[in-house]
């Protein structure tokens, strides 16, 4: 099966060079595992979903808002419409999890039918996702996050808008790659610590766009040669590269947990 698998995909996805050299890269990638493929997914199918894209009002989108991040995501796997059933359908089905498999070397994988915390993704103008390490756990299943797939939907998208995806070293010091987040753009990268990755500059495109893309995790039911470790939420990179706030001040942001840091916050707004 190790080099028959595109047999059962070959009308689903086109890939740039065979499933063992795409392997390579991946595994060769710094500043950790990643690949990056362009039109991977027919442009009709993604010109489809786009069409898709829910209105945004709150019954469709949870807008995610603080110091570290501004953007909205998809509330529920039922607000997609018949091409994204179609398409997360595929990207769950056995073939697509074996292919993943064979690139990554990470076997059973298991799907997240219930697309938490991924789907549709929008980041308006303004907003960003600073660096960090991605959430561990999947809370709902206690199944543990392994891979990230991200599908770009911006048509005609400029370098000026802003919106690139950065993967950044170890210590979340410093940017190693970039990734413009251009139409049938697709990158696959390894969820483990510390993999640091974000937005960290706004979003410039004009109004009435958005930087658009579809998540989807991948889990297994731990991790083989991993230590365990406890689950936890996004793990934001010592913001120490910016100027516009303290070091102390950053510094405990970024090591106080989120439900602590809105718990001060509300009992600081009782006071006043």
């Amino acid at each position: 099966m190790k080099n028959g698998i595109m047999s059962f995909l070959e009308d689903k996805i086109t890939l740039p060079d065979s499933v063992d050299r795409l392997a390579s890269r991946f595994n060769a990638a710094r500043p950790y595992r990643h690949l990056v493929i362009d039109n991977m997914f027919p442009d009709k199918l993604l010109d489809q979903l786009v069409t898709e894209i829910p209105p945004m009002t709150d019954d469709h989108w949870v807008h995610e808002d603080d110091d570290h991040l501004q953007k909205y995501g998809l509330r529920s796997a039922v607000e997609l419409g018949e091409t994204g059933y179609q398409l997360t359908s595929f990207l769950h089905s056995a073939g697509f999890l074996y292919f993943l498999s064979e690139l990554t070397g990470i076997w059973q994988l298991l799907p997240d039918p219930y697309l938490q915390g991924s789907g549709y993704h929008m980041i308006p103008p303004g907003g960003k996702f600073d660096v960090h390490s991605d959430r561990n756990t999947a809370y709902e299943t206690g199944l543990t996050r392994r891979l990230s797939m991200i599908i770009y939907l911006n048509k005609n998208w400029k370098h000026e808008y802003g919106g690139q995806f950065e993967l950044w070293n170890s210590d979340g010091t410093r940017q190693e790659a970039i990734v413009e987040p251009l139409f049938n753009r697709t990158i696959l990268f390894e969820i483990a610590e510390p993999n640091f990755h974000g937005v960290p500059h706004t979003v410039a495109c004009p109004n009435g766009r958005s930087r658009n893309s579809f998540l989807v995790y991948y889990h297994t039911a731990g991790a083989s040669g991993q230590t365990n470790e406890a689950p936890h939420t996004s793990i934001y990179a010592p913001s120490f590269y910016r100027q516009n706030e303290s070091t102390v001040r950053k510094l405990v942001k970024d090591i106080t947990p989120p439900i602590v840091l809105r718990a001060l916050k509300s009992v600081s707004g009782r006071k006043k």
